[in-house]
């Protein structure tokens, strides 16, 4: 385990981003850090002594539910799943639905490259349980249920030792495990196999906070998320606000992957940057890159200049058609055709499908065989029309988000990789070269 050591002009240079990485991890309680502060990473996993010195004891037992939901639709806080829906309106429709209400701590991050909720489980394990008591008291809970991957160990390992530290309290917190795919963590998914039916996800008119698992109201939040309520019940809303943008306020993390210094790499954005700064400092890049994929395997491919000035912000980014996602931002190798990788890429996750629309059954097999095609220099001009044709027609018509994450990412490689395209149009051949590695995917027997 190595920790970095950064002088003291690169940190004041650098004063509105914090970093730490995992499962290498390198600095965590940067002055100014949030999620992240706390003692280094060479100390491991925050005890609750430790937790409870830093941030104070909480008074769940005379936690107000209406003014703490009142404190966090201030605080404008949205989901840092991918989503970004206002988490208080999520808490107010399970607190005034019938039923009692049952919270799930989405810990399953099933992006194969992202690490921030691993990250968060893992160093600040206080404060991910923390959050979760909040939300059982918001909307006045009697069951917490954590959603977890069994390949997750170390975050595991933390995650088990803190409830082992903590009473048990009137609020049931039971740990399941997850099944290893990627559809797994989506929120319908996480319903429907925590209600026994499978993770099959679905685009379901009734949202789960108003009748979710076993018929009751069920609030659904990821890691990151949760961790920020914490925080937000601590120091308050007009504090939260002082980080991020008004239209999406708070800190940020960010998962460093791809042909960068360290992959895995866990970066805490608080105040104003491009994705060029975060690259820069913490990337270990030195010159613009050729392309970045922003939001994880289902987001999109930017060309590297337009990346390298495009502002770490999710309202920003909503703006111009794109979504910040799970926080994922993977720097393509220069060695590396973008067209292979996505091809790589397109390929398992049509192996991902939960087998129950035509999207997924014919739509994203047909869509890799023709991609396969195109880099083995077998297409002309007029199959790359049938593919986008065949990828608009796939385009929301799955029982879930799934099938469309798979064609944004393809829309947006035939449009960044356009030169790529071209050679592959003459008949020449390429693969996935050295870099392939950076992106990440499960092993066979992990994703089955």
């Amino acid at each position: 385990m190595t920790i970095v050591d950064f002088n003291q002009a690169r940190r004041e240079r650098d004063a509105s981003l914090r970093l730490v990485s995992a499962p290498r991890f390198m600095v965590a309680g940067e002055t100014g850090s949030r999620l992240l502060a706390g003692p280094t990473a060479s100390h491991g996993a925050e005890s609750l002594e430790h937790h409870l010195d830093r941030l104070g004891e909480l008074d769940l037992a005379n936690v107000d539910p209406r003014e703490l939901r009142d404190t966090l639709r201030e605080s404008g806080l949205l989901g840092r799943g991918g989503g970004g829906f206002p988490m208080a309106t999520k808490f107010d429709v399970a607190a005034e639905s019938p039923g009692t209400p049952i919270v799930v701590v989405n810990a399953s991050e099933g992006e194969p490259a992202s690490r921030k909720d691993q990250t968060l489980l893992e160093l600040r394990p206080h404060l991910v349980l923390d959050g979760a008591q909040l939300a059982a008291a918001a909307v006045e809970a009697n069951d917490i249920v954590i959603y977890t991957h069994r390949s997750r160990v170390a975050a595991n390992q933390s995650l088990r030792a803190a409830l082992a530290e903590r009473d048990e309290g009137e609020v049931r917190v039971r740990v399941v495990d997850a099944p290893e795919t990627y559809i797994a963590g989506e929120t319908s998914a996480v319903v429907s196999y925590l209600d026994g039916r499978g993770a099959l996800p679905s685009r379901g008119v009734i949202p789960a906070a108003r009748v979710g698992i076993g018929q009751r109201p069920t609030v659904v939040n990821n890691v990151e998320t949760l961790s920020h309520l914490a925080l937000i019940a601590r120091h308050g809303a007009s504090w939260f606000g002082e980080a991020g943008a008004p239209e999406a306020p708070g800190s940020t993390l960010l998962t460093l992957a791809g042909a960068v210094r360290e992959p895995g790499l866990v970066v805490e954005v608080v105040g104003p940057v491009t994705i060029g700064e975060v690259l820069e400092t913490y990337a270990g890049l030195r010159s613009v890159p050729r392309a970045v994929l922003v939001g994880g395997y289902e987001g999109t491919w930017m060309p590297g200049e337009a990346a390298w000035r495009t502002p770490v912000e999710r309202f920003r980014l909503s703006q111009l058609g794109m979504s910040l996602g799970c926080g994922l931002v993977a720097v393509l190798d220069e060695d590396t055709c973008g067209l292979a990788q996505t091809a790589h890429l397109v390929k398992w996750l049509a192996s991902q499908s939960a087998g129950q629309c035509g999207p997924c059954i014919f739509g994203l097999p047909t869509l890799s065989s023709e991609l396969d095609q195109l880099i083995a220099g077998r297409s002309r001009k007029g199959d790359v029309r049938r593919l986008r044709e065949l990828a608009t027609s796939v385009r929301g018509r799955g029982a879930c988000g799934h099938p469309t994450g798979v064609v944004s990412l393809i829309e947006s490689a035939l449009d960044t990789f356009a030169p790529e395209l071209k050679s592959h149009l003459r008949g020449e051949i390429c693969g996935v070269s050295r870099g392939a590695h950076d992106f990440p995917l499960p092993t066979t027997e992990e994703s089955s």
